[in-house]
């Protein structure tokens, strides 16, 4: 496993180990004890997965309490991440992330942060560990193409596929 700083200030970027034989591949995709050596007070409650066509866009979501550590299972997708805390030295600064089933990333996201992300295969599996339980009240929403913020997405995205909440 390699641990990498990123360009915003507590977001790390994962690389896990695989081992690959014959039969396919293995890898240990959480293990607490390495984790809490990373950040020794999280502590993680709640797993969740969001399976998402081609086209799909989801997010920008966050809150002020929860780290989340994302990674992607099946496709591949790319990942926003945007520092959303507005007193920081990087307020409004983001990432883009490549993830895929190929690629064995996680990305560690710190609270006061958001997240998004837009699948690029047919189908992707989004799986992310959280340290609080979901609540949506505490939550903010940034618009994927919100005029203050100006993200530069890596590709071009024509109607993409999103939710009201995210409109």
């Amino acid at each position: 496993m390699k641990i990498l700083k990123t360009k915003l200030d507590g977001v790390l970027q994962i690389k896990l180990d695989a081992f690959e034989d014959h039969r396919g591949i293995y890898l240990e995709t959480y293990n607490e004890k390495i984790y809490k050596k990373l950040k020794n007070k999280i502590n993680f409650v709640q797993d969740d997965i969001s399976v998402s066509k081609k086209k799909v866009l989801r997010g920008i979501h966050g809150d002020r309490k929860t780290w989340k550590l994302i990674s992607c299972l099946h496709g591949s997708f790319y990942l926003l991440v945007v520092n959303n805390i507005k007193k920081h030295k990087q307020f409004r600064k983001y990432q883009f992330f490549k993830l895929s089933e190929k690629k064995f990333d996680q990305i560690l996201v710190p609270p006061g942060f958001g997240n998004a992300h837009y699948v690029t295969s047919k189908k992707a599996i989004f799986h992310y560990k959280q340290s609080t339980y979901y609540d949506i009240k505490s939550q903010f929403t940034i618009n994927w193409n919100d005029k203050i913020f100006k993200f530069k997405w890596p590709i071009r995205i024509i109607n993409p596929i999103i939710s009201k909440r995210d409109k």
